[in-house]
């Protein structure tokens, strides 16, 4: 038997995060937890990352593609908060952030985070930012570490 895993170390690796600025008081906390995660776990420098920030979640993909299409990054973190309102809006962006997030993935062979929170309000939004529940901006680095890893044995 024969069992791939990586552990959570990246220094020399680099990452590019792509933020949305829609809901910042959310998104900048998961913003956070993503860098400090990068720079605990995976003992990435300053240097080695690149922050780039759209307007929403529906601009995540297309800025994520722009990256992977450069060809300098190792992964692809997208980081993001879409929180339902009265409207079928919600739907929409949710879902075509994560199906262009995931052709991204695909298309480049490259990891692509989702550290795009989905919540029906707002108070869950800030507890998934790192109030109750963890921060999911952190999840995200460490899956983005995590997999940069997991593809380079195999």
């Amino acid at each position: 038997m024969n069992i791939i895993e990586a552990n959570f170390k990246a220094s020399g690796k680099k990452f590019a995060i792509v933020v949305s600025r829609f809901n910042s008081f959310v998104v900048e906390r998961l913003l956070e937890g993503a860098l400090d995660a990068l720079k605990r776990h995976g003992d990435v420098a300053d240097s080695d990352i690149t922050i780039v920030k759209v307007p929403g979640a529906y601009e995540l993909p297309i800025a994520a593609k722009r990256l992977a299409q450069k060809g300098e990054f190792d992964a692809i973190i997208a980081i993001g908060a879409v929180i339902r309102g009265g409207t079928p809006h919600f739907d929409f962006v949710a879902g075509e952030c994560n199906k262009g997030l995931a052709q991204v993935a695909m298309e480049f062979t490259l990891p692509v985070a989702f550290g795009v929170i989905t919540t029906d309000t707002i108070e869950q939004a800030i507890d998934r930012a790192g109030i109750k529940v963890g921060n999911k901006g952190a999840e995200a680095a460490l899956s983005a570490i995590e997999m940069v890893n997991v593809l380079a044995k195999i």
